[in-house]
């Protein structure tokens, strides 16, 4: 009897869905690679209009929102200058280059870095403070391009200044009482135009004078999320925002400087408008092609005729009645004759001679014919048949020393 069939390994179904789970899976991380950028929440603990820690600028656009402004935090650099006040907070390693390049605003304020912090390992979104920035020299080749020399100093100690406005648009300002400041920075030298000093004349804001809209903050502590805690810093620091706005223009923070530009990548190209629609139908074709391929494996065979002819035709037809009839085993003992007869004459003998064929057989170590025969003759199934036409097909062949 034939062994019964062996189950498959994997079912069709799974392999089916796995193959499923691995499409949708491979489409989800190409469109979350292509949109990293936008998924990123600023959390990081540094200087800039996402972060919410102390040296933060989040604070600033909610209170300005909150003041009726229109404000925008932009993750998208600008072409060509615009008619917003663009706030930039460019970190200490930032490339001078690329500030230059920035498209600036109708008025830019540039919020100079001022603390070194680390970010604390306990509580997300915070820092620690680590000191005062010192590296003047990057300040100046950061702002060379708007004023030939510029020099920093640093109050030292905590307390609470009062600053008044001396020039520009801060020239009618009276005292402006601010909170608790750390280590007051102010900013001086060729070039600048003071608008708003402390009590000792040393500017805090400052005006180009070789470009009258670039305006530079040296104390970031009047704008940054620790600041704005304070409500006397706070009104300083939006004051200074509606005075560049001029009760009109928008304003928009920028953190494309940070690291935070919203890339425009191949990838990206091709999942948004207009090209959406051509990566949708090379998808869907790529889907057809994968179900048209399930359909057939190999090259496809090609179309013979309606109705062959020749002795071809003929014995395709007698063996097409055979297996319809379902009488293929009992094909076996003409088939184990025929096999005898090939080989009885290959090897020189007479097909009558049977004990001439065994004795062949037997020097060779091969199975006599009588016991070949005999098996053809008791099959019962297609299975069956099949086994015995490849013993008398190795038969042949050792008989013969034929090479297969």
């Amino acid at each position: 009897m034939s062994e019964p069939a062996k189950p498959p390994t994997f079912a069709a179904g799974a392999i089916l869905a796995l193959v499923l789970v691995g499409i949708v899976a491979a489409a989800a991380l190409a469109v979350l690679s292509a949109y990293a950028p936008d998924l990123r929440s600023g959390q990081d603990g540094r200087a800039h209009a996402l972060s919410k820690s102390a040296i933060g600028y989040a604070g600033a656009p909610i209170l300005m929102k909150a003041l009726g402004a229109s404000v925008l935090v932009s993750r998208t650099r600008p072409v060509r200058p615009s008619a917003s006040v663009v706030v930039l907070t460019p970190e200490p390693t930032l490339n001078p280059d690329e500030l230059r390049s920035y498209p600036k605003g109708a008025l830019t304020l540039i919020v100079l870095p001022k603390w070194a912090a680390s970010r604390d390992p306990i509580r997300q979104t915070f820092v620690r403070k680590a000191g005062v920035i010192k590296n003047d020299d990057a300040v100046q080749a950061l702002l060379k391009s708007y004023a030939p020399q510029s020099r920093l100093a640093v109050r030292k100690g905590v307390f609470r200044p009062t600053l008044h406005g001396v020039d520009g648009a801060f020239a009618d300002v009276g005292a402006l009482r601010l909170g608790r400041i750390d280590g007051l920075r102010t900013l001086s030298g060729q070039g600048w135009i003071p608008l708003l000093a402390d009590e000792a004349g040393n500017a805090v804001l400052v005006q180009s004078a070789k470009t009258p809209s670039i305006w530079v903050l040296s104390d970031p502590d009047l704008l940054n999320n620790h600041g704005l805690a304070s409500r006397d810093t706070a009104r300083v620091g939006a004051l200074i925002l509606e005075t560049a706005t001029a009760g009109e223009r928008p304003i928009l923070f920028d953190v494309t400087l940070n690291g935070f530009e919203r890339g425009r990548g191949m990838a990206r190209l091709m999942l948004e408008p207009p090209w959406l629609a051509a990566t949708l139908i090379a998808a869907a074709a790529g889907i057809l092609m994968g179900l048209h391929a399930l359909a057939r494996f190999g090259q496809p065979r090609r179309t013979g005729r309606a109705f062959a002819l020749g002795a071809r035709a003929l014995v395709d037809n007698s063996a097409d009645l055979v297996r319809m009839a379902r009488k293929e085993h009992e094909l076996a003992p003409a088939y184990a004759a025929l096999t005898r007869t090939l080989v009885a004459r290959a090897a020189g003998g007479h097909t009558a001679e049977e004990h001439w064929l065994d004795d062949l057989a037997r020097r060779r170590g091969a199975a006599a014919p009588s016991e070949l025969a005999a098996e053809a003759d008791t099959i019962k199934t297609r299975d069956e048949l099949t086994a015995v036409a490849r013993k008398l097909y190795d038969w042949r062949g050792e008989m013969t020393r034929e090479r297969r």
